[in-house]
C-alpha cells in the first residue's frame, strides 16, 4: 500500500488560494443574479443602457470618423468608404455570431446557475471567432480585387478600395474577437467594462485619422491603419478587462468546439448573422443599384447609411441594455420582468427615434454636407434619401427590440427572419425593382419601404411571442 504523499506548504497555499478564488467568483455570481432577478426593471435597464449606447455610438464612430476625413480626398474616396461597409458587415457578423450566440446563451445559464457551462461556452465563442476572422481575412486578401467589384466599386472607386479593404481584413480576427468580448462582458451585466475598452479605441481612433491620413500624406490607407491599430487598443483592453473585472472569464482550457457548443451558438447567433450578413449583401446590392448613377449616388448613399446607423446606435444600445434583464428572467421563469422590460423599451425607444426624426429631416442638408462638401449632387442625392428615412425611422422602435427578445429567449427562427427581413429579404429586391421603376429615387426610398413591410411581419411575430410567455406564466401557476 503507498503512502500518501505529503502535501508541500507551497501546494497547500495554493489550494487554499484557489478555494478563496472560486469563493469570491460565486459570491459575485450569487449578487449578479440577484441583481438582475430583482432589481427594479426601469431602473436596471437604463443603468445597462448607458454604457452601450456609449459604446454603440464609439463603434459608429469608427466608421464615421473614417467617412469624414476620406471625404475631404474626393468623392471616389467617399464611395469606397461604402464599399468597405458590406466587409466590415461580415466581420461583425462573425463576431455577432459568436459574441451573441454564447452572449444571450451565458445570461440565461447564469439564471439557472450553470457556471461550467457558461466558462465552456464563453471560451468556444470567443477563440472560434478568432479562428473565423482569420480564415476570412486570409480569403478576402487572396480575392482582394474581384470582391470590391462584387461589392459594387466603379473602375474609379476601385483603387481607393482595395487600399482600405486590404488593411482591414487585417485586423478581421482581433476585430472579430472584439466583439464577442464585449457582447459576454454585456450579457453578464457588465457592460461598462466593455464601454471602457470601446471608448479608448474610439478616441485614439479619432486621433490617428487626420494624423496618417494628411499629416503622414498615407490617404485612403491611414484612415484603415487608424482603423485597425484602434481596434487592436480596443480588444486589448476588453481581454483585460474580462480578466480582471468579468463574471465569466476566458481561459483556453475551457475551449470546446464540440457539436453541442456550436449547436448552443448556432441557435443563440443565427438572428445576428442572418441580420449582418444580409446588411452586407443589401449594401453591395445598394452600391450596384446606386452605381448606375455615378460616383455621387454611391457617396451619397454611403453616407446616409452612416448616418442611419449612428442613429440606430441608440436604440440599438438601449435594447441592449435589456437583453442581458431579458436573458436572466426569462431563464429564472420571472416572464413578468421581461414582460415590463419589453414594453418599456419599445415605447422610450419609440419616442427616441420621434425626436432623431424631426432633427434628422430638418438638418439633412447639413448632415450630408458635413460628411462631402462641395459637392451639389451628394448633397442633393444624400437629403432626399435621408429625409425618406426619416419617414419610417420609428417603426425601428418595435422591429429593433422585439426582433433583441427573440433571439434572447431562443425563438431563432422568428428571430432569424427578422433579422434579414428588413435589409435583406424585402431591401434587395424592393432597391432593384424600384431603381429600374423610379431610377435613384427608388434606390433612395428602398429602405423605408423595406422597413414598412418588416414592421407589418414583426407585429404578427411577436405578438406571438408574448401570448406564448402569458399561455407559460399561466401554466406554471396552476
Amino acid at each position: 500500500m503507498k503512502e500518501k504523499t505529503e502535501e508541500s506548504p507551497e501546494e497547500i497555499r495554493g489550494k487554499s488560494e484557489n478555494a478563496e478564488k472560486d469563493r469570491e467568483r460565486m459570491r459575485s455570481l450569487d449578487e449578479k443574479f440577484s441583481e438582475m432577478t430583482q432589481t427594479p426593471v426601469r431602473p436596471l435597464i437604463c443603468r445597462l443602457a448607458v454604457p452601450t449606447i456609449i459604446s454603440n455610438l464609439i463603434t459608429t464612430f469608427y466608421n464615421m470618423a473614417d467617412a469624414f476625413f476620406i471625404g475631404k480626398i474626393s468623392t471616389s474616396a467617399s464611395g469606397a468608404v461604402g464599399i468597405a461597409f458590406s466587409v466590415m458587415a461580415v466581420i461583425q457578423a462573425i463576431g455577432f455570431f459568436f459574441g451573441q450566440g454564447s452572449g444571450n446563451n451565458i445570461s440565461r445559464m447564469l439564471g439557472q446557475h450553470r457556471e461550467k457551462e457558461s466558462e465552456r461556452l464563453a471560451a468556444t465563442g470567443f477563440f472560434s471567432a478568432l479562428i473565423a476572422g482569420a480564415l476570412f481575412g486570409a480569403g478576402g486578401l487572396l480575392l482582394l480585387e474581384p470582391l470590391c467589384r462584387l461589392l459594387g466599386s466603379t473602375d474609379t472607386i476601385l483603387p481607393y478600395a482595395m487600399d482600405y479593404i486590404r488593411l482591414i481584413l487585417i485586423g478581421a480576427p482581433y476585430m472579430a474577437a472584439s466583439l464577442v468580448l464585449n457582447c459576454q462582458l454585456r450579457f453578464e451585466g457588465s457592460a461598462l467594462y466593455g464601454m471602457i475598452g470601446l471608448t479608448a479605441g474610439g478616441v485614439l481612433n479619432l486621433i490617428l485619422d487626420p494624423v496618417f491620413i494628411f499629416v503622414c500624406d498615407m490617404g485612403i490607407s491611414g484612415a484603415a491603419l487608424a482603423t485597425i491599430l484602434s481596434q487592436l487598443v480596443s480588444f486589448c483592453l476588453l481581454f483585460w478587462e474580462l480578466e480582471r473585472r468579468g463574471t465569466v472569464p476566458v481561459r483556453p482550457r475551457n475551449f470546446t468546439p464540440s457539436g453541442k457548443y456550436y449547436r448552443i451558438i448556432f441557435n443563440g447567433g443565427l438572428p445576428s448573422l442572418c441580420r449582418q450578413s444580409v446588411s452586407g449583401v443589401a449594401t453591395a446590392c445598394m452600391n450596384v443599384a446606386a452605381g448606375s448613377f455615378g460616383d455621387a449616388a454611391v457617396a451619397a448613399m454611403a453616407i446616409v447609411t452612416k448616418i442611419a446607423n449612428f442613429t440606430n446606435a441608440v436604440l440599438l444600445g438601449f435594447g441592449q441594455g435589456f437583453q442581458p434583464v431579458c436573458g436572466y428572467n426569462y431563464g429564472a421563469g420571472r416572464y413578468d420582468r421581461v414582460r415590463e422590460g419589453f414594453w418599456f423599451c419599445v415605447k422610450t425607444g419609440t419616442l427616441i427615434l420621434a425626436v432623431f426624426a424631426v432633427a434628422e429631416w430638418i438638418a439633412a442638408p447639413f448632415l450630408i454636407e458635413l460628411f462631402r462638401k462641395g459637392d451639389p449632387q451628394v448633397l442633393a442625392i444624400g437629403t432626399t434619401a435621408l429625409r425618406f428615412q426619416c419617414l419610417t425611422l420609428c417603426l425601428n422602435g418595435w422591429l429593433m427590440i422585439s426582433n433583441m427578445m427573440m433571439q434572447t429567449t431562443g425563438k431563432v427562427v422568428s428571430a432569424s427572419f427578422l433579422g434579414m427581413a428588413r435589409q435583406g429579404i424585402f431591401l434587395i429586391p424592393i432597391v432593384f425593382a424600384l431603381s429600374r421603376l423610379f431610377g435613384i429615387t427608388g434606390v433612395q426610398a428602398a429602405q423605408p419601404a423595406a422597413d414598412l413591410i418588416s414592421f407589418l411581419c414583426c407585429c404578427i411575430l411577436q405578438t406571438r411571442l408574448l401570448r406564448e410567455m402569458d399561455r407559460e406564466e399561466s401554466r406554471r401557476r396552476q
